[in-house]
């Protein structure tokens, strides 16, 4: 049998837990932008709404914007208003740091295994 490498072994356990959880699954899009937000948020950076919506790479402004909508709807991340109400930044939730919690138990299962 061959060995599968840590990364393969990595999506397997996530496909796993998606499937026996109540874990909504992200599509792309949505998972680089809360990627993007709990990078910027673990080496303390604020990130603002106008910050992600630059991200042409992922989208236009009208998709990005969509996205951002349905990860507050599903309760990954809140927008704070700030002085200027044009601006507003964007924080993961108690539940964004849950999903990570559980992505990196299996990224450490996975590499125990392979």
């Amino acid at each position: 049998m061959k060995k599968s490498n840590g990364y393969i072994r990595f999506l397997d356990l996530v496909e796993i837990l998606q499937a026996k959880s109540k874990i909504r699954t992200l599509d792309s899009t949505e998972k680089h932008l809360l990627n993007n937000i709990m990078l910027d948020d673990s080496v303390g950076n604020p990130i603002f709404v106008g910050d992600l919506l630059r991200l042409k790479l992922l989208g236009s402004q009208a998709t990005l914007h969509g996205r951002l909508k349905n990860l507050r709807s599903i309760g990954y991340i809140k927008l704070i208003e700030q002085d200027d109400a044009r601006k507003k930044r964007v924080m993961p939730t108690t539940q964004a740091y849950k999903l990570f919690e559980l992505l990196s138990g299996c990224m450490a299962r996975a590499l125990k295994e392979s």
